[in-house]
């Protein structure tokens, strides 16, 4: 008898809470069997704490284990510094090197057919300009979630050489 067994890996879900929480919950509900999710849950950090410390709780507690982080791409991610915040610290190199980047584009990205550069995060764009960061359609990952969670992580030491991670901070959500 064959006894195949699949690593679970952790995955941090980066996202636009007020926009794209309709796909999370998707991914929660039907996709997480195979990882660990080291997401944050909606309420579980006081938003009346610094921004400086609420970055540090979710690098620490959830970001730096994580050898994947998926950022959903919806209309108005890009705007969000939480959001550049957590690309940023899964990209920092630690003692286990730094997470795999993916980015799932949204539907309400490529309504038109197809998505332009200036859609992405910026911090995710400058990674998928050098080839380390990889891009999919939100109907393309649901069928292959398990597949390209796989491949980001087996690629990822061997991509290392072209993380980008030189760009300033966003200390502001852009409106």
């Amino acid at each position: 008898m064959f006894n195949y067994y699949k690593q679970k890996h952790k995955v941090f879900i980066s996202y636009y809470h007020a926009d794209d929480q309709y796909y999370k919950n998707y991914i929660d509900t039907y996709l997480s069997n195979n990882i660990i999710n080291k997401s944050v849950v909606a309420g579980e950090y006081d938003s009346d704490n610094s921004d400086e410390y609420i970055k540090r709780l979710i690098r620490e507690e959830k970001i730096s284990d994580s050898s994947v982080v998926v950022v959903l791409v919806g209309k108005n991610t890009k705007k969000r510094k939480h959001v550049d915040w957590e690309i940023y610290a899964g990209l920092r190199k630690s003692i286990n090197g730094c997470s795999a980047l993916i980015g799932i584009l949204l539907p309400s990205v490529i309504a038109y057919g197809g998505y332009f550069p200036q859609d992405l995060p910026q911090r995710l764009g400058d990674n998928v300009d050098s080839g380390y960061a990889s891009i999919y359609t939100w109907d393309y990952a649901i069928k292959n979630f398990d597949a390209i969670i796989d491949k980001a992580f087996n690629e990822k030491a061997s991509k290392n050489s072209k993380v980008r991670n030189g760009r300033i901070q966003m200390q502001y959500n852009l409106w």
